[in-house]
């Protein structure tokens, strides 16, 4: 299996970390959201799809202080428990995913799909690109089903320096 970078949206890989308008790529997860959302029962309310919207704009990872500072802007209130709530819903239903390095909420590049995400991590911008790990996975699998135990979740975060801060270096 080829391993890949994706936008959020997008089919073509190396898109997260390349210079490119993914207007249309945040569209078609926002359409792809409501689907799965409406497909399970859940829903996507304003407050938690302007969440998602906030997270599709760009390919950088965000705390929840600067999605909350960002709703409070477009008055849908200033209470932390209101920019969590959204968060937790949106990872719950596989539509984001926290990057756990950067405490911090990102897109999920995959949604609807039952994957293995690593996440590329720049230390000098933080921006963030999801790839598929599945080959890394079935190799965690392997190590711990031999030691008896079961993975139930695992998260890969690599930190390095993305192909623009490279050539800035």
């Amino acid at each position: 299996m080829h391993e890949s970078l994706t936008c959020p949206g997008c089919a073509a890989p190396d898109l997260a970390f390349a210079t490119h308008d993914h207007a249309h790529c945040a569209n078609d997860a926002l359409e792809r959201a409501e689907a799965l959302t409406a497909a399970t029962g859940a829903r996507l309310t304003p407050v938690r799809r302007r969440v998602l919207e906030i997270l599709l704009e760009e390919h950088k990872a965000l705390g929840a202080y600067d999605v909350l500072a960002r709703l409070t802007t477009e008055g849908f209130g200033n209470q932390p428990p209101v920019a969590y709530r959204a968060l937790e819903f949106l990872v719950e239903q596989g539509l984001a995913h926290r990057i756990q390095r950067l405490n911090a909420f990102t897109a999920c590049a995959h949604m609807g799909e039952d994957h293995a995400p690593a996440f590329l991590i720049c230390r000098a911008c933080h921006m963030v690109a999801e790839a598929e790990a599945s080959a890394a996975r079935l190799s965690l699998d392997a190590d711990a089903a031999r030691a008896g135990f079961r993975v139930e979740r695992s998260t890969i975060e690599a930190l390095g320096l993305c192909p623009s801060c490279q050539r800035a270096a």
